[in-house]
């Protein structure tokens, strides 16, 4: 089983290329929980809700992994959780990154806020490109720090979408 991750800020084709690559590759893909979550508790979320918003995810990730796909295509994982968490609270429940660093994943795509328009969905938060900056730089260090396999994805929508097929198009082939 490849385990693929797209992560990085709001706004910059994650779910759009995780079901252009299971289109693309078949496989499984696993949905961003915390978009359920917010449609289930119309409410500002708060650092409380951060534990079942990170089980859920777990939950939904585990039941994919269980299944064990040739392909598992995760539209986020709890390292996003951990950062919104920081972002927004000032704070994360230690734990969460515990259980990241307990899984293996093949490959993150780590998407760029540049070259794309932010898009006002109803749950996004950072309009401002220097705070999707931001949160891709403190995505990028805790790869790096944590030596995960990234690629930088870039560009304008085709070429996004080129630069994640060719990288799962080599990952199946490893």
């Amino acid at each position: 089983m490849k385990v693929v991750v797209l992560t990085g800020p709001e706004s910059t084709g994650k779910s759009w290329l995780a079901a252009g690559l299971q289109q693309r590759f078949g496989g499984l893909r696993v949905d961003e929980y915390v978009r359920r979550f917010i449609e289930l508790n119309p409410r500002d979320t708060c650092l409380a809700d951060i534990p079942d918003i990170a089980r859920g995810q777990l939950q939904w990730e585990d039941e994919a992994r269980a299944q064990q796909p040739a392909l598992l295509i995760l539209d986020t994982h709890l390292l996003s959780n951990m950062l919104w968490s920081h972002t927004l609270f000032a704070d994360c429940p230690g734990w969460l990154e515990t259980e990241l660093l307990a899984r293996h994943y093949d490959l993150h795509l780590l998407l760029s806020p540049e070259q794309v328009d932010w898009t006002d969905d109803g749950q996004r938060c950072q309009p401002d490109l220097d705070e999707r900056l931001a949160f891709y730089q403190s995505t990028q260090n805790w790869l790096e720090n944590h030596h995960q396999r990234f690629l930088i994805i870039q560009g304008n929508w085709a070429e996004r979408q080129l630069q994640a097929f060719a990288a799962v198009e080599q990952l199946l082939t490893e």
